[in-house]
């Protein structure tokens, strides 16, 4: 069994139902249609796919469950879908048409016990608490919100630590430090974060070239690995990738 095979995942960012590229969210240009994406994704051997609603008004979420509910029926991979996501309501609307994660973030740094609430009404599988964190000092993290203009002193890996403990099934550690440099990804920080849980910590945050994802998963103890631009733009071919990890003693699926 490949219970233990790392995850390569691409995030795909919509708006107003198309899939767009940008830089923070600047200088957005349309990237296609989300089911085309996704169902160009699926033949390339990805694991997981995952939706940003960077829209995440009330009017966008019920683009981003139309969209949703259109890959589900052409897509056969696991969906997990982000933003703007407030209340038990809007879990149950996406997982209703098809999506099998959610993605919580602003919600439940506001409100925590929107963790428990998600995870004892639709289970812990499916409950993926997204962390944005930025470094403040020398082994020090703290969780940032509004694309990393505010910090919120929360200390990222106790965080960590209470996401899990509340139920959360799974953890997306994004390092706003590494974000879009493709430099590689914050190591230190993936590694402190997964010897403090025992459930998958994803990376994402810095993919530039095979090598990052390779280190994330050997330097960084990440269960799976998330990434864009780097696929968006074929820098990156996912089953050269695989590959390539495999060539590296790294399990995946082929």
């Amino acid at each position: 069994m490949d219970y233990f095979a790392k995850r390569i995942i691409p995030c795909l960012d919509v708006n107003d139902g198309r899939v767009v590229k940008g830089v923070n969210f600047v200088g957005l240009r349309d990237a296609g249609d989300p089911v085309e994406v996704a169902r160009r994704y699926n033949e390339e051997g990805a694991d997981e796919i995952t939706f940003l609603d960077i829209g995440a008004s009330h009017e966008g979420r019920d683009t981003i469950v139309d969209v949703v509910k259109k890959v589900a029926q052409e897509v056969f991979i696991p969906l997990t879908v982000g933003g703007g996501i407030r209340e038990l309501g809007d879990i149950y609307s996406l997982l209703n048409v098809g999506c099998d994660k959610v993605s919580i973030n602003s919600e439940a740094i506001k409100r925590p016990v929107f963790i428990e609430e998600g995870a004892k009404r639709f289970g812990s599988q499916c409950i993926v608490v997204a962390i944005d964190a930025k470094r403040v000092a020398e082994n020090r993290w703290h969780i940032f919100t509004h694309g990393g203009r505010n910090d919120t002193g929360i200390d990222a890996l106790e965080w960590a630590k209470e996401a899990y403990d509340r139920g959360a099934g799974e953890l997306l550690v994004t390092s706003m430090d590494a974000d879009g440099t493709k430099a590689g990804f914050d190591n230190i920080l993936n590694k402190k974060i997964s010897q403090l849980v025992n459930i998958p910590v994803i990376a994402s945050g810095g993919a530039g070239t095979m090598q990052h994802i390779e280190e994330a998963f050997t330097l960084g103890c990440a269960d799976a690995a998330l990434a864009a631009s780097v696929f968006h733009f074929k820098e990156i071919d996912i089953m050269e990738l695989k590959q390539y990890l495999l060539q590296h003693h790294i399990p995946v699926r082929l």
